[in-house]
């Protein structure tokens, strides 16, 4: 099993969730709204009158081999909108109860 963090631009969260619908990932948690800012580019995204825009997050837990079909997907999506910003993570789940 693999764990996949996604942190993105909320105006983008509902596209992301599309995806996974479309991919049958269930078993998700997600969080409408984070603040944040990017390692590499982009504005901060901090809800406060400098900066008001927010990120969203999910965290879904799925076995390994939907992982390369769903990061696929997010890449062409952040691709598409790449001034918004989109970061996905993968680890391995060693244990669930």
């Amino acid at each position: 099993m693999k764990a996949i963090f996604v942190a993105c631009n909320q105006s983008i969260y509902d596209e992301v969730l599309n995806i996974m619908n479309r991919l049958q990932l269930r078993g998700y948690t997600g969080w409408e709204e984070l603040m944040g800012c990017g390692s590499e580019s982009g504005e901060p995204h901090l809800g406060n009158h400098a900066w008001p825009t927010m990120n969203s997050a999910l965290l879904a837990v799925t076995e390994d081999g939907k992982v390369g079909e769903f990061l696929k997907e997010l890449k062409a999506l952040d691709a598409a909108n790449e001034k918004q910003g989109l970061r996905a993570f993968v680890w391995d789940v060693t244990t669930m109860i």
